[in-house]
């Protein structure tokens, strides 16, 4: 039990240091080939605190533990509201002026309706996997189309280019996203498969353990961007990382074990 849970300590952390590592080395590699901020921006960067999220999903799904997917993406979403949310407006009052987070908003909103109305009866299917992914890229279509509108000076868009590596080779970049992903993938086993051990030896359901530790621990990259964002004075960007993480964790991340696990859900109450 000890040696799981030390496990799982080291697993997120390394979760979370190579999740960081993937996105700067392909942010940078993408600025080298002349990729637009703007695209960057919308992409790369606002996808990469949802990575920890998307390769455990990935890795619990492979692995038959459709109910921790799913639970990852239920808790993260719910330690993003009420954990990151709540920790940055306490360290200073939150002031938003980017209109593209205003229409954001009720688009997280509805994405949440959708995830409610597909988990309704406990079963994630393969169409409705598919589903999810398509919506995830008419979503990212549409961000880019309202950024494109702004002409690039909405505040959320000028603080995500300020976070665009310059300078960096290509072939350290590439470096980068090597050493990324390897470990990104091997720490992502670690999670997972010290969080059945740790579930089992409580008597939690997988589901529950998604809901809770891992979903947490997946968190931490969105705690640290919004905490590093306030402290910097980029409110809009801090407030946009949580609205942007939910609901690429709905709309992407569920979307990855309906299709490569489709199943029912167990909804019981741990046990």
């Amino acid at each position: 039990m000890f040696e799981a849970t030390a496990i799982l300590v080291v697993g997120l952390c390394l979760l979370v240091w190579s999740a960081d590592k993937l996105v700067y080395g392909a942010a940078a590699i993408a600025r080298n080939v002349g990729i637009s901020p703007l695209v960057i921006g919308m992409t790369i960067l606002a996808m990469g605190s949802s990575a920890p999220e998307m390769v455990v999903s990935a890795t619990a799904a492979l692995s038959g533990k459709t109910d921790t997917a799913v639970g990852n993406v239920l808790g993260s979403n719910i330690a993003n509201i009420a954990l990151i949310l709540g920790v940055t407006a306490l360290i200073k009052p939150l002031a938003i002026s980017s209109g593209i987070l205003r229409r954001e908003l009720p688009l997280m909103l509805g994405v949440t309706v959708v995830a409610g109305i597909i988990l309704w009866n406990n079963h994630l299917g393969f169409g409705e996997g598919i589903l999810l992914l398509v919506l995830f890229a008419g979503f990212l279509l549409t961000m880019m189309k309202f950024g494109r509108e702004s002409g690039g000076q909405d505040p959320i868009l000028q603080d995500q280019e300020s976070e665009i590596p310059k300078d960096v080779s290509n072939t350290s970049a590439a470096i980068w996203v090597v050493v990324g992903l390897v470990l990104l993938i091997f720490s992502a086993d670690m999670v997972v498969d010290s969080a059945v051990i740790i579930a089992k030896a409580f008597g939690m359901s997988d589901l529950v353990i998604g809901l809770t530790i891992v979903a947490v621990g997946t968190s931490l990259p969105e705690l640290a961007a919004s905490v590093a964002g306030v402290l910097k004075g980029e409110d809009d960007l801090a407030v946009g990382n949580i609205i942007g993480s939910n609901i690429f964790n709905i709309l992407a991340v569920m979307g990855i074990p309906g299709i490569l696990a489709p199943s029912s859900i167990n909804a019981g109450n741990g046990t």
